[in-house]
């Protein structure tokens, strides 16, 4: 009976020890919190689902400088009695092991507008700050990399190396899907 007793009671430990461990996962925005910082409260809101074809996917690739992991994308049109303020994107990258989800707000001709962190999974030590990502508004397709203006943070490589990757890839859907295909 001592024996069962000395048993159980590390097993039990072990399994109440496993509920208290730290949880680091963080979600600061809803969609439709994300859609009205994107847009205000106003705007209508539609969804624009693009499908590139080969040529398209070896041009965005290309462009982003990041392979493509889905064949579908999603940008949201907001929208103001009928006129378009703008698009967002919401990308979602693997950190090291857990994900990082971004928004990236463009405007109508495709600048950068807002780029927000809607949730991260990781270990809030290896998150950007806010004041970090206000480095991408107004940055051309050329500029988004760490030796043209973006600088990196120390501690926080492989987080802020996923936003990049995830902004460089918005930016160059929305030039090779939205933006050449409204001149043609």
């Amino acid at each position: 009976m001592k024996i069962i007793k000395k048993t159980r009671y590390p097993i039990l430990f072990l399994a109440l020890s496993c509920f208290a461990l730290p949880s680091f996962s963080k979600i600061f925005y809803s969609k439709n919190e994300a859609m009205e910082l994107a847009f205000g409260k106003d705007a209508q809101v539609e969804v624009l689902s693009l499908f590139p074809d080969k040529a398209e996917i070896a041009k965005i690739e290309a462009d982003a400088k990041v392979k493509l992991e889905s064949g579908m994308f999603s940008f949201y049109v907001g929208k103001k009695q009928g006129k378009i303020l703008g698009y967002a994107a919401i990308e979602t990258e693997t950190v090291r092991t857990k994900p990082e989800t971004l928004m990236v707000v463009l405007s109508a001709e495709g600048e950068i507008q807002k780029v927000t962190l809607l949730a991260f999974h990781e270990p809030p030590e290896y998150q950007a700050p806010d004041r970090w990502f206000e480095l991408f508004n107004k940055k051309a397709l050329e500029e988004l990399e760490f030796s043209k203006g973006i600088q990196g943070i120390s501690g926080a490589t492989l987080s802020t190396r996923s936003a990049l990757n995830s902004v460089r890839k918005v930016v160059a859907i929305y030039q090779t899907m939205i933006k050449n295909k409204a001149k043609k």
